[in-house]
């Protein structure tokens, strides 16, 4: 571990989509005034750049060279409430927020070669004064030794219910019962591969946000992590 990093605190946030990870993620890390790690963020990043350069996605080792070198900035807003993602010079903050993406972040992060090649880069985030870590593996893999590990669930129906709501505030159409299939495919597509599969660290705290609102879930992990600091 390196000197900046053992100067710097870490929570991970990990769990399916749609279980508000994201959105709790960014807010805590606004009231701590942390850094934040969008991890999903680069492998939808890997996919649509794999789309642009018509890289095959069973073509692993092109994919690994890929994520590798991503050409890759992120830049927020004055009020932090937006991240706005370039890749390769275009902005895509919005492209990669599409269902397709969200497949295709899927399809890449079970390729071992990808999360090899993108480990380095989310360490990379971990500086002072903290780091609120965002994703599917950050309390398993990438921040093992995280003081703080959350597991966000949240049943499929209202998952797949936060997702469509989403989009159509977006004005992009949006089926729900083909949002709840492809939530079930990418539940189990990221549950079953064999490289760093979703699941909760032996450590995390899991919370099931379906009936909870946003401003819950976040004094719920702002307390935990306060006792913690108390401790």
């Amino acid at each position: 571990m390196s000197e900046q990093e053992h100067n710097a605190d870490v929570i991970t946030i990990d769990g399916p989509s749609g279980s508000g990870k994201g959105t709790i993620s960014r807010l805590l890390a606004n009231k701590l005034h942390w850094h934040f790690l969008d991890s999903g963020a680069l492998y939808r990043l890997v996919g649509l750049a794999a789309r642009n350069h018509a890289i095959a996605f069973d073509d692993e080792e092109a994919l690994a060279t890929l994520a590798a070198h991503l050409d890759v900035e992120f830049g927020a807003d004055e009020d932090a409430d937006e991240t706005h993602i370039f890749l390769e010079g275009e902005e895509v903050s919005s492209v990669i927020r599409s269902e397709e993406a969200g497949n295709d972040a899927s399809r890449v992060a079970a390729v071992q070669a990808v999360r090899d090649a993108l480990y380095q880069r989310q360490r990379a985030f971990l500086r002072p004064p903290g780091l609120i870590a965002d994703g599917r593996d950050m309390g398993t893999v990438i921040f093992p030794d995280a003081r703080l590990k959350i597991f966000l669930t949240a049943s499929l129906e209202e998952r797949a219910r936060r997702r469509y709501k989403q989009l159509k505030e977006k004005g992009l159409n949006a089926n729900l019962s083909a949002l709840l299939d492809e939530l079930a495919q990418r539940d189990a597509r990221d549950k079953n591969r064999s490289a760093a599969p979703l699941v909760p660290a032996a450590d995390a705290v899991s919370i099931d946000t379906s009936d909870l609102s946003i401003d819950a879930v976040v004094a719920e992990v702002y307390g935990r992590w306060q006792r913690i600091q108390q401790a």
